[in-house]
């Protein structure tokens, strides 16, 4: 799995990105992560060893988990990534946004029903911001939909959105000051994904875990591995095989 950060820096969108990791790794280091620039690997995809091959290989390529690919300040440079990602069709390029509400005015001339090798993530994390999000992300032309559910901080119902989905993911927040994840919620989420068919991943407890009215604190290190230990990913056998990309 591959790495591909074309540019860098993000600006606070809603509600989940109270505790956003890139903005307290900035903070932490001393950059303005308002300031969104290229970066070196902006090319990675179509850099070449010396004997033509591509340097960066085939197979899943998670894009701009430094960003948001959707964000208006890289409308001058996404059109030069879209060109890559068609030339790489032996890649799959998987990107959550929060910003789906601009999918019509980022995607290229020639998208149609959506390039092949494209997943588009859409990440909510409370009910309000489901309801806007996926009303656009369900009627949007995309081949391959994922709904990322994580920070959730509310209970959330999605039944009306799961037409077309191939995914769903939910976890919690993690942050020493992070908002509790209360454990029902992400179970009424699974009910919603097996009434529909829809594959689901617990990815993560949140730092605040409530299970059985009762709160547990759990190491940054551990909220993984607790919710594999939960047991409650649900699979409806029709997963694409790229969505395997932990």
């Amino acid at each position: 799995m591959a790495i591909w950060n074309p540019w860098r820096g993000c600006i606070r969108y809603s509600e989940g990105c109270k505790y956003c990791y890139i903005h307290m790794g900035d903070m932490k280091r001393g950059i303005d992560t308002a300031n969104i620039i290229k970066t070196k690997d902006f090319d990675k995809p179509v850099v070449r060893n010396r004997n033509g091959s591509y340097k960066m290989k085939s197979g899943l390529v998670n894009l701009c988990f430094s960003s948001d690919f959707f964000i208006d300040k890289a409308d001058k440079w996404r059109h030069e990534c879209w060109k890559m990602i068609k030339e790489r069709d032996d890649c799959i390029f998987l990107f959550l946004t929060k910003r789906i509400d601009r999918f019509y005015d980022c995607i290229p001339d020639d998208w149609g029903e959506g390039y092949e090798n494209v997943v588009i993530c859409c990440t909510v994390e409370n009910q309000k911001n489901a309801d806007y999000r996926l009303s656009i992300f369900k009627d949007a032309p995309i081949r391959h939909k994922c709904i990322i559910l994580q920070p959730l901080i509310e209970e959330v119902s999605i039944d009306n959105y799961l037409d077309g989905i191939d995914l769903v993911v939910a976890g919690g927040e993690s942050n020493n000051h992070a908002r509790p994840l209360n454990y029902d919620w992400v179970l009424k989420i699974r009910e919603s994904c097996i009434r529909h068919n829809v594959d689901f991943e617990f990815r993560q407890c949140g730092t605040y875990t409530v299970k059985d009215d009762k709160m547990y604190k759990i190491p940054v290190n551990k909220l993984m591995a607790q919710a594999v230990k939960a047991g409650i990913n649900y699979s409806a056998n029709r997963r694409i095989r790229f969505y395997n990309y932990k």
